[in-house]
């Protein structure tokens, strides 16, 4: 399989609060070094790109460079045909990673190396002319990836059609919500065969119907064209459906690269910053209505936190509070999410027995143990939510972050590198009922009870 993009010793130069990159004494400074074979003087090596100078050690924050790297040293290789996913948190040079290799801008350093059309998808609009209708629009794209006007004549229903666009297709595009911009404009990338496709977080403007129908096009345009996908996304799900590869940007650095669901786990370890516990200072516990939120942690089954959790383990999520004054019918709720932030499951320690029961000041712990093998492997974040129900809501949205993986063989025969689908993965029972072949006895036996 031959390589459609090729990325060696990228890297990406920016002044900050600057346009351009500075007087003429600095590009002479520059060239001077560049002929003795020395390094950027304006351009110090641990100026990473990241958005806050309190990361930075502190001997540096007092010589912040006016230069930041918003990509340093890339390479990747991009096969044929490829989907590759390219993730990392916001500021991690995703954007601009696009952008050099859609020609917007030039790398500072390093080279780019494409193999056949190129259609991209920045920002909303990417392309259009506001003034111009949206038929218009359509010829207009087409003729800039270098389509004849009867191949763009032959497409043309395929895109409005898509697009959902047909009422407003005459309209300048000016007049667009900006829904409409990117369905006219994804369905203008799609159709008009380029051989690569880059698609940046665009989508997300699209409704629910409208992603699924892009991820949809983008699995169909892959598979049956060969056509090359550079998707990026904050939506982890669609990364994890539409990909096989993806590569994970940490401060314009490629961090890693490999299959998908390795990076997406990695990056989700990196970018959580929570432990299991979370515990708050004396004097700064949330507090409203005479309740105090002490503490949230997730406790292995022997009350552990410093263990690594299981699909095979149970654990416990334990709210530490406390009650100043007398209070009736509280209810304590805990929320479990999934990594793509989907609900897994919500329950509380309130009953109708005791709805009416009056709670007296003191120390309090609820908690609740979801049994072993119930989740699945993966992140799950913890949120608290203790309130009297119907009346008022007193503390809210406190999140704990944890991790379940898979240390030993699971009852499907399953390791780490394998993950089953679903955000939770439950042990039933089941039972195998076995009748022989060509056996007169219509009897069925039960051959097997799991």
């Amino acid at each position: 399989m031959s390589t459609a993009i090729s990325i060696e010793n990228v890297s990406k130069m920016y002044r900050l609060g600057q346009v351009g990159t500075g007087t003429i004494a600095h590009d002479l400074n520059r060239w001077w070094a560049r002929f003795r074979g020395k390094d950027d003087p304006f351009a110090r090596v641990w100026q990473v790109n990241d958005r806050t100078v309190a990361s930075l050690p502190p001997a540096s924050r007092s010589a912040v460079s006016d230069y930041v790297w918003a990509l340093k040293d890339i390479n990747l290789q991009v096969e044929q045909g490829q989907i590759l996913g390219i993730i990392g948190r916001n500021g991690s040079g995703k954007s601009t990673l696009l952008k050099l290799l859609s020609r917007v801008t030039a790398p500072t350093t390093g080279r780019i190396r494409v193999r056949g059309r190129m259609a991209s998808l920045l920002e909303v609009g990417t392309g259009f002319h506001p003034e111009l209708t949206g038929r218009e629009n359509i010829y207009l794209n087409g003729a800039i990836l270098g389509m004849t006007r009867s191949d763009i004549r032959r497409r043309f229903d395929e895109i409005v059609e898509f697009s959902g666009c047909a009422k407003y297709i005459d309209t300048p595009v000016k007049r667009y919500s900006s829904g409409m911009y990117v369905r006219l404009a994804f369905a203008v990338a799609a159709h008009l065969e380029p051989e690569i496709l880059i698609v940046d977080e665009v989508l997300a403007v699209g409704d629910a119907d409208f992603q699924t129908r892009c991820i949809g096009k983008m699995e169909d345009v892959s598979r049956e064209s060969g056509r090359t996908i550079l998707f990026v996304s904050h939506n982890m799900a669609s990364i994890r459906r539409l990909c096989r590869q993806s590569c994970l940007l940490v401060n314009g650095t490629l961090d890693s690269a490999g299959v998908t669901s390795d990076i997406i786990d990695r990056y989700l370890a990196a970018g959580s910053g929570a432990e299991r516990i979370l515990t708050f200072p004396a004097g700064q516990e949330p507090s409203k209505g005479g309740v105090r939120l002490n503490a949230v942690s997730v406790v292995d089954a022997l009350g552990r936190c410093d263990t690594r959790l299981s699909t095979s383990d149970s654990l416990r999520v334990e709210v530490r509070y406390t009650i100043v004054n007398s209070i009736r019918s509280l209810r304590v709720s805990v929320n479990l999410s999934a990594q793509d932030g989907s609900l897994v499951l919500s329950t509380s320690d309130f009953n109708h027995q005791a709805a009416d029961r009056m709670r007296a000041p003191g120390s309090y712990v609820s908690s609740v143990t979801i049994p072993a093998h119930f989740l699945n492997i993966g992140k799950y974040v913890v949120s608290v939510d203790i309130d009297i129900p119907l009346t008022a809501s007193l503390v809210a949205g406190h999140d704990v972050a944890f991790y379940v993986d898979e240390l030993t063989v699971n009852h499907l025969g399953l390791t780490h590198s394998a993950r089953p689908a679903g955000a939770i993965h439950p042990r039933f029972d089941w039972q195998i009922d076995y009748s022989p072949m060509h056996d007169n006895d219509s009897s069925i036996t039960r051959y097997a009870t799991l």
